[in-house]
């Protein structure tokens, strides 16, 4: 049992500190998690929390809630903050009353700065891209949760079989620094190492063999990716991933040689004609790339609460279908027609930032903590893999990129949004059963 409530000194401190933390406060499932996991909320208290639709009515929520929770709850919130790189807000909680009365009611940067991800073709930047960074300097890492017998058994039947061990091979190419002769238009991408190394564990406690390559020509990048899809391994495996981090523009990225290597390429190169071996099973794409430069600078929402601070955003690139005329005529084995399947199917891609009609968007990064989509991707996953399939991750992630809001100094509106989005040829539900061996 919780004593009744909190010590007053700290009580008087969330009051205190309260404006601030309502607009700068990130509360996310992991973040609650954490104060779950030590008791100071019940499972009841953190869905009524999460239920709040704005991360400002979730911030007032909880600050409502663990006055009310005993007299450790001031320093595991405290911990959450740190464990959530919200180090920040920690200091904040922990500085002397004397400065707490002065820091709460001095404005002050409440978000981290993202830096636009892409550049139009051979433009020239015409301002250094800038970020502000927070103390913390590492993503979220809380163990991926695993998959419980029943929820396999359940489920195993309706979805795509995911039981092999490995689970899959999974292909990182992470451009970071690019060649200042051949491409001198493309800033390095700072944290893009942040969001390969992320994908790299997150993929390995999958059960994925990964493998990273960094710093590829366009051509470095077509070799690696021809190399890959031929692996003879991957007859004994239920899926694979591909992850491509770079600049980029609608429908190519960069090689760090400034040459674009095509996305309908990539996705050609994975399809039932050129990829067999990976025929029927799930291919997943994730693309962390620019598909132009024009800035979502958001629209007011007519029927909205007042403006809200929470971090992050970014964007990708999406192919086009292919289409090819295959030869009518079946081919007989055993005396009896082969069965014939789509050009291309089995595929769910992930992208950063919306493909639109009229403009492609730009891509966002934090320099210490990485791109927001790679950090929504990596959160979700060790959240939720567990009982959630891919599709409905993405359409979570989705949700929390919308709710993101990022400054972008050197802007015309300074404040920018992002929307990601994905496109799927799945045809079932594609479940990643983490931690879950069946035994036959």
């Amino acid at each position: 049992m919780l004593e009744c409530g909190m010590l007053d000194r700290d009580r008087q401190t969330l009051r205190r500190c309260s404006a601030v933390l309502c607009k700068q406060l990130v509360v996310d499932e992991v973040l609650i998690q954490s104060l779950q996991a030590d008791d100071i909320l019940t499972e009841s208290m953190a869905e009524i929390v999460m239920a709040e639709q704005t991360s400002q009515k979730r911030s007032w929520r909880l600050l409502l809630l663990l006055p009310k929770r005993g007299p450790r709850a001031f320093s595991s919130f405290c911990t959450a903050l740190q464990e959530t790189e919200q180090q920040h807000l920690c200091d904040l909680l922990k500085q002397s009353p004397e400065k707490n009365d002065k820091v709460s009611h001095v404005e002050r940067p409440p978000l981290p700065l993202p830096t636009q991800e892409g550049t139009t073709a051979k433009r020239a930047r015409t301002h250094e891209s800038m970020e502000f960074s927070l103390d913390a300097d590492s993503p979220i890492n809380t163990p991926v949760l695993a998959c419980t017998p029943d929820f396999y058994l359940s489920h195993c039947e309706q979805s795509y079989r995911m039981d092999s061990s490995p689970r899959g091979f999974a292909l990182v190419l992470s451009n970071v620094t690019f060649d200042t002769c051949t491409a001198p238009e493309l800033d390095p991408r700072k944290g893009g190492e942040v969001d390969d190394e992320v994908l790299r564990k997150v993929f390995t406690e999958l059960d994925y063999m990964v493998t990273v390559h960094r710093d590829l020509t366009a051509e470095g990048m077509r070799t690696c990716i021809e190399n890959f899809c031929r692996q003879p391994d991957h007859r004994t495996v239920d899926s694979c991933v591909v992850c491509l981090l770079s600049h980029g523009v609608e429908g190519a990225i960069y090689g760090t040689d400034g040459q674009l290597l095509q996305l309908d390429w990539v996705f050609e190169a994975f399809d039932n004609a050129h990829c067999p071996l990976l025929q029927n099973k799930p291919k997943m794409f994730f693309i962390q790339a620019c598909r132009g430069d024009e800035m979502d600078c958001g629209v007011e929402q007519i029927d909205g609460p007042a403006r809200t601070c929470s971090p992050s955003c970014e964007q990708g690139d999406s192919g086009r279908e292919g289409q090819g005329n295959e030869d009518s005529r079946q081919r007989e084995v055993m005396g009896r027609p082969r069965i014939k399947l789509p050009q291309r199917s089995d595929m769910i891609c992930g992208f950063a930032s919306l493909k639109g009609q009229k403009i492609c968007t730009a891509a966002m990064r934090n320099t210490k903590r990485g791109s927001w989509f790679i950090q929504e991707l990596n959160t979700a996953l060790r959240l939720h893999a567990k009982d959630t399939h891919l599709a409905d991750i993405l359409v979570q992630i989705n949700g929390r990129i919308k709710e993101r809001e990022g400054y972008a100094p050197g802007t015309a509106h300074h404040r920018c949004k992002e929307m990601s989005e994905f496109t799927s040829s799945l045809c079932k539900d594609l479940y990643l059963f983490p931690k879950y061996q069946p035994q036959y």
